[in-house]
């Protein structure tokens, strides 16, 4: 795709410099640039998809757009209101600024089609961050709704601060052209990445640091994709009561559920608290209007969520472009992943070529088949390929294959730090650095392990077993100790038995729960009936050389167990002062009675 450079100074916007033209996509690298604005603002009908409601709910609220006639399509909005509003603005001359989420779109464009308007030559179609379309696609099957239609569009745009350059043909087709804006001035920003295997631990480290370089109190806005982790992280870090949420509306109703109430699905203002959290919902064309600089927290943990890894050439910087006033500080606490496949784009591009003749060939053989069992059978295989998951109505689905592409190689760079401090290195938003490196005995990965209910407990409790040994020697510190709560909480009994009787006699015992509980009573049995108090107590009621009888001999030996609160291993009896004296039997008053030859404690 031919490239065109547009250059900008600090302090200009974008419609300082330029007019957005047709079969243009505009990489305009700094987000907050004005492109939704100035088309807003231009002189002519436009049809704006945002790929998200948040930015559609503030521009339509934004003072700066009173009179500029904007609507909003969304959830609610029906065929009948966009009617309306295009009646109104006909009939009293105004131009047409209509704000449209991709799953809406259909209703625009049945009520141009009511009014027999001809959408595509009448209005200048601009698809707002559009790389959302490229990384969305994978579970927001409807973000390409409004794709078809944009070609039809006779004045058409696509602008994001990080386009992903898509594959589809039409765009060479049509001609379109790459337009990038590039700033005569320096304009990174400092990355602090904290590389860690616990990212609750290393959070609980990094906080009081960002908080203790503040000079005075501000909010630390984290994002976080997701409201599972986030929840988890709040009660963990003990803010619950200083922190709101911002995410999508099936996940407000989520948190509510769990009894969290301060989760709203957009931004305003008035919600805000010390601590902030936000999940992808949020990283782009939202405007977030602060009277701070707030600091800045990425949290990637792809044990607990594969979706929490953030691309550093696009979530970071978008994420970091909603804050118009700036931020203090960036920070990304992250976890890698080492079983991540390391791929490379030529690579994906041979399997994805290969996937496509497996099924092309599997699909002639579908198409020849003689009999309707045989056709079953071979469209049941054409289903599960893995090219299935690229076709949309039959036909190749482009933002499909990019979408895979550009998942597959940024969940590479998450199998190690180096490959993602390359990817950051890729990114002209950021000077990254490694400020800690953070690491525990246990991580994110064990505590995945030992929770994971498709492991047998017998595998569970051995890995267990080999995390409290390696914590043996650090028994007293405070982080072990936070562990071996962690621990005790995912299994307090072999925790428990490793406590009492340790890892040597639980092996022994084959990690059988019945002879490890009876190996841990007599463990106890022996601790007290061997200590210096019940010894005392047993020299006083019995004396080397005396003849006591049965009777006397058990009631004592209850009374004494009792006191001392021991729970013998065996049902006591006359004979249990075998265990502590050499006897020899006699009578004692013409009952029967035992004599203590000697002791043996």
């Amino acid at each position: 795709m031919r490239k065109s450079i547009l250059s900008i100074s600090q302090g200009q916007r974008l419609s300082d410099i330029y007019t957005i033209e047709t079969n243009t996509i505009l990489c305009k690298t700094l987000t907050g640039l004005g492109a939704t604005y100035s088309e807003i603002k231009a002189k002519r009908h436009s049809i704006i998809i945002e790929l998200n409601q948040p930015p559609i709910v503030g521009k339509c609220k934004d003072p700066k757009h009173k009179k500029d006639n904007l609507f909003g399509v969304m959830q609610k909005v029906t065929v009948d209101d966009v009617i309306a509003y295009l009646e109104d603005t006909i009939a009293n001359g105004k131009l047409i600024k209509i704000l449209c989420t991709p799953e809406s779109f259909y209703k625009v464009k049945q009520a141009f089609e009511y009014l027999e308007l001809d959408m595509y030559t009448m209005c200048f179609m601009l698809l707002d961050e559009c790389h959302k379309l490229v990384k969305d696609s994978d579970y927001r099957e409807d973000i390409t709704l409004p794709i078809d239609d944009f070609f039809h569009f006779d004045g058409k745009a696509m602008v994001s601060a990080t386009p992903i350059i898509p594959s589809d043909p039409r765009f060479e087709k049509q001609g379109f052209i790459l337009v990038e804006v590039r700033p005569d001035y320096d304009y990174t920003k400092a990355m602090n990445i904290v590389h860690t295997n616990n990212v609750l631990e290393a959070l609980k480290v990094t906080l009081p640091q960002i908080q203790q370089v503040q000079e005075e109190p501000r909010s630390i806005c984290f994002f976080i994709n997701s409201t599972d982790m986030i929840l988890q992280l709040m009660n963990k870090l003990n803010i619950i009561e200083d922190s709101v949420v911002f995410c999508s509306t099936k996940s407000v109703d989520k948190l509510k559920r769990s009894g969290f109430n301060r989760a709203y699905d957009n931004w305003n203002n008035k919600h805000k608290k010390l601590y902030m959290f936000f999940t992808s919902r949020f990283y782009s064309a939202l405007d977030i209007e602060l009277d701070e600089k707030p600091d800045v927290v990425f949290v990637t943990e792809p044990y607990f969520a594969e979706y929490t890894m953030i691309d550093p050439c696009t979530d970071a910087v978008q994420a970091i472009g909603r804050f118009r006033g700036g931020v203090s500080t960036i920070h990304h606490i992250v976890n890698t992943n080492e079983s991540y496949p390391v791929r490379t784009k030529s690579g994906i591009v041979e399997y994805l070529k290969a996937s496509r003749e497996a099924y092309m060939t599997v699909k002639r053989i579908y198409d020849c088949a003689t009999s309707l069992e045989t056709r079953n059978a071979f469209k049941a295989a054409l289903d599960v390929l893995p090219f299935n998951r690229m076709l949309k109505n039959g036909k190749i689905d482009y933002f499909a294959i990019d979408n895979y592409m550009d998942e597959a190689l940024v969940k590479s760079s998450y199998n190690n730090i180096d490959l993602l401090m390359s990817l950051y290195g890729k990114t002209s938003h950021f000077r990254a650095e490694i400020s800690d490196s953070l690491f525990y005995p246990l991580g994110d990965k064990e505590r995945l392990t030992l929770e994971n209910k498709n492991t047998s407990i017998k595998e569970s409790r051995k890995k267990l077993v080999e995390i409290l040994e390696s914590l043996k020697n650090d028994m007293d510190s405070p982080i072990v100790q936070t562990h071996i709560r962690e621990l005790r909480r995912l299994d307090p009994f072999i925790v428990e038995a490793y406590e009492t009787v340790g890892k040597e006699v639980i092996e022994i015992n084959n990690y059988s729960p019945k002879k490890i509980k009876e190996a841990m009573i007599l463990k106890r049995y022996r601790e007290k009936t061997t200590g210096v108090e019940f010894v005392q107590l047993l020299k006083n009621s019995f004396q080397v050389g005396k003849c006591y009888t049965l009777k006397y001999i058990k009631a004592e030996l209850v009374r004494l167990y009792k006191m001392l609160d021991i729970s013998p291993k065996d049902t006591v009896t006359a004979q249990t002062i075998r265990e502590f004296f050499q006897v020899e039997e006699c009578k004692h008053k013409g009952q029967k009675a035992l004599r203590l030859i000697e002791s043996l404690i």
